[in-house]
């Protein structure tokens, strides 16, 4: 299969999980895709002071990996500054949110896989 960057279906959501004000999602998979083991493969685009609120997983986990910018990343209630290059990974049960913390765009991929 392949699929070429003009077909990503591609939203922009506001108060993301009760975050402050827009995320951009690439969508690099569909749901199909998948085949029944998760539901998001993808880019986020996140521009500064705005966020992902915090929520829990039940049932599956999330990965991020930092391509740009500067994340506030809280997990389990305890923050701590991400960076390009820095993976953070929130498991089934666990909670999180992530905030655009610097002066340009925070971009990362994410990944969310069924348990």
């Amino acid at each position: 299969m392949i699929r070429r960057s003009k077909d990503y279906n591609i939203e922009v959501i506001d108060g993301l999980k009760g975050g402050k004000g827009h995320v951009t999602v690439v969508n690099f998979f569909e749901m199909e895709d998948f085949l029944g083991k998760g539901r998001l493969y993808g880019k986020s685009i996140i521009k500064p002071g705005n966020s992902i609120g915090y929520h829990t997983h039940e049932g599956d986990q999330e990965a991020y990996f930092i391509l740009k910018g500067k994340a506030l990343y809280n997990e389990n209630g305890v923050e701590t500054i991400l960076e390009p290059g820095d993976l953070a990974i929130c498991r089934d049960g666990e909670s999180h949110s992530i905030e655009s913390a610097g002066e340009e765009d925070l971009e990362y991929i994410m990944l969310i896989l069924y348990n």
